[in-house]
């Protein structure tokens, strides 16, 4: 007869690699007899105890003892992409750089966001700049290099 090898129905699990559970409360032949396994006395050793969640035994609980944490979010804010004037530098003279154009070069991650140019580094080429919100110092440097900076 051929040896069939190894197929679906003669798997078996490697030997000792398995152990039935252990079946507490049956006597100390069993191994798990008197005390099951819940020690001596106390609320948790009774049948059908059993405390709310996060309750310490009466000591003042977790979530009590740490402190609230302030502050809010407020509901109007608004979150820029952030990209600097010296990151235009970049562009050809002459370019029109709005948010797609800024997504295409990988300057924002994603054309939808809302972009903010910020006033870090200089810039000397004349290029129009479409965005969502400048700061001064953006502005002025757009604008001193011929440029004209656009709120979008």
């Amino acid at each position: 007869m051929e040896d069939e090898g190894l197929r679906l129905h003669n798997l078996k699990p490697a030997p000792g690699s398995r152990r039935e559970r252990k079946r507490i409360g049956r006597g100390h032949s069993a191994g798990g007899g008197k005390t099951a396994g819940r020690g001596q006395k106390g609320q948790n050793a009774r049948s059908g105890s059993h405390s709310k969640i996060g309750f310490e035994g009466g000591q003042m609980p977790l979530t009590r003892r740490v402190p609230k944490l302030g502050g809010f979010t407020p509901r109007t804010r608004r979150e820029y992409a952030l990209v600097n004037v010296r990151d235009l530098a970049r562009f050809k003279a002459g370019d029109t750089v709005d948010p797609a154009v800024l997504a295409r070069e990988g300057l924002i991650r994603k054309e939808r966001y809302q972009v903010k140019i910020l006033g870090d580094g200089e810039l000397s080429l004349k290029l129009t700049v479409k965005a969502h919100a400048f700061t001064e110092s953006a502005r002025r440097k757009i604008e001193e290099a011929g440029g004209s900076a656009e709120v979008i």
